[in-house]
């Protein structure tokens, strides 16, 4: 930590949100290629969330890179740097008591790693799991063309890897399901997280303040 920065001890906490909303605050990080339903998928998952009365929040690639992170390109350190000011931002949002969706490919390993030892029990990693050929017809932007063009460089799956999770906590196959089997099949896992508020002396000793 940087010398003379002591992050300030806010008096309320994370376990006075949970106590007053009822639920607990999570992060659904959504991985996968471009087109292979991320965005889709979390913006299903948030209406159905949202109706029920929780908080919610999405935070998609193209709309953070406008704004947030504008200053950064595809190159690997900056696709590394834009995950940590994502996962820093999450982690606020979820402290403030919103249960956060993000949509990003997460093409590393280290970097999906390092997300969830930030977030511990807060995290709930989903991948969209969509071959690289379905990708390309749903590609409405005509990306992953200019990218075989030579007109975009560093695209993940075609010049730039994307390393497949193995250890993710729900995958779903975009390709051979509805996108509202989908989003029941992450809702049905991911909402006994969230109701599942335990006892508020333990979250206020483990849960980040």
């Amino acid at each position: 930590m940087t010398k003379n920065i002591i992050p300030h001890d806010h008096t309320v906490k994370q376990a006075d949100r949970i106590k007053r909303l009822g639920y607990r605050p999570i992060l659904i990080w959504f991985v996968g290629l471009s087109g292979s339903g991320k965005s889709t998928l979390a913006s299903g998952l948030e209406t159905r969330l949202f109706n029920e009365g929780i908080n919610t929040y999405i935070l998609d690639g193209d709309n953070i890179r406008s704004g947030l992170n504008r200053d950064l390109d595809f190159s690997d350190d900056s696709r590394k740097e834009n995950l940590r000011r994502i996962t820093e931002v999450s982690n606020l949002f979820v402290d403030a008591g919103t249960v956060v969706l993000t949509a990003f490919i997460t093409p590393f390993k280290e970097e999906r790693d390092k997300v969830r030892k930030m977030m511990g029990d807060n995290y709930v990693e989903v991948f969209v799991n969509c071959p690289l050929e379905e990708c390309e017809k749903r590609d409405v932007k005509g990306l992953y063309q200019k990218a075989r063009e030579g007109k975009i460089k560093n695209f993940t799956g075609i010049d730039s890897p994307f390393e497949e999770p193995t250890s993710a906590d729900i995958e779903v196959r975009s390709h051979q399901i509805s996108i509202e089997e989908g989003v029941q099949r992450i809702y049905d896992i991911v909402i006994g997280k969230i109701r599942k508020v335990r006892s508020l002396e333990s979250e206020a000793g483990r849960l980040k303040p």
